[in-house]
């Protein structure tokens, strides 16, 4: 059984909407045994299933914006799905489902970010997938073309926040090729001709990258990021935090996965947790809900000292 909470606007109402999942094993292949939506059509009363599904068969609500309509007048859309698919996915794709295909887009704008170093480098082809950085970001070149051209004030944004950031680089230029081939150009302040970004540090490069990420004009609403740190000064681990929240302040919501002290030196009490695998299965603990983390953390300790100290149960260095 998977479920997911969470709290979004349908039909100009914020909800908060219930996601239950239910997956089988049939003759050695996996089946949807149960799909559930619900959430609560007024302040109080039982949430009501927008979608419900057993195996293959079920049905959807085409009339979700009746909020104070009988049951009676909500219209019923029977509908059959393969066994091993889910009716978000399909029915998610039409506007009538609003609550499905509400889901089904905030499911896709999720973004996982596992920055690769090699993929970012070197030139590019200038067309693609400009909007939003890609996973490996081997198409920041195009990104940061896009933001500079029809995001102006947020690319300036970033420029500022890179000179800040790493000393020296005083401008960032995605430069259009003669052989139409895209790439990017830094200005150190010390030199007249910027570098290609082949010549640049591995931590300038990622750092870029992340404010690229992190100054989307449209937020993700869950960012997921795997270890920020590597390539990257310790130091630097205090800005660029600050840059993950400022994201999550935004609107977008942010996980980081982590093995850098300076980093939870960086972070607050209610903004970090670990997670311990125990007789087959994971568990999630805060460190607000840790007694003595918090009486230290309230004294003035921080999270990656204490963490260095074995105060995380189960989760040392």
């Amino acid at each position: 059984m998977i479920q997911l909470q969470y709290r979004m606007e349908i039909v100009g109402i914020k909800r908060l909407v219930t996601y239950s999942l239910e997956i089988a094993q049939r003759k050695g292949s996996p089946v949807v045994v149960r799909e559930i939506l619900r959430y609560k059509r007024g302040a109080s009363g039982k949430p009501y299933h927008f979608l419900d599904f057993r195996a293959d068969d079920g049905y959807a609500i085409t009339n979700e914006e009746k909020f104070n309509a009988s049951d009676d007048e909500l219209n019923r859309e029977s509908q059959k799905v393969a066994p091993d698919t889910l009716a978000i996915k399909g029915l998610g794709q039409f506007e009538r489902f609003k609550a499905a295909n509400a889901f089904r887009r905030l499911i896709e704008n999720w973004h996982v970010s596992d920055f690769h170093i090699s993929a970012a480098r070197g030139r590019k082809h200038a067309a693609g997938e400009t909007e939003h950085l890609s996973e490996s970001g081997d198409n920041l070149p195009l990104v940061a073309r896009y933001l500079h051209e029809q995001h102006p004030d947020e690319f300036k944004k970033i420029l500022i926040t890179m000179a800040r950031r790493v000393p020296g680089i005083s401008s960032v230029e995605p430069k259009l090729m003669d052989d139409g081939y895209l790439t990017l150009r830094f200005q150190d302040g010390s030199f007249k001709t910027p570098f290609m970004d082949r010549y640049v540090s591995e931590g300038t490069i990622k750092m870029f990258a992340y404010l690229v990420l992190l100054h989307d004009p449209k937020p993700h609403p869950l960012l997921c990021v795997e270890e920020p740190e590597n390539q990257l000064y310790p130091q630097l681990m205090m800005e660029l935090a600050e840059e993950f929240r400022g994201y999550s302040n935004r609107g977008g919501q942010v996980f980081v996965t982590t093995h850098s002290p300076e980093f939870l030196n960086a972070l607050q009490l209610e903004e970090v947790c670990w997670l311990v695998k125990q007789s087959g299965h994971t568990d999630i603990k805060r460190a607000k809900d840790n007694l003595q983390i918090a009486a230290y953390v309230a004294e003035g300790d921080q999270l990656g000292y204490l963490w260095k100290q074995g105060f995380f149960d189960v989760a040392d260095p």
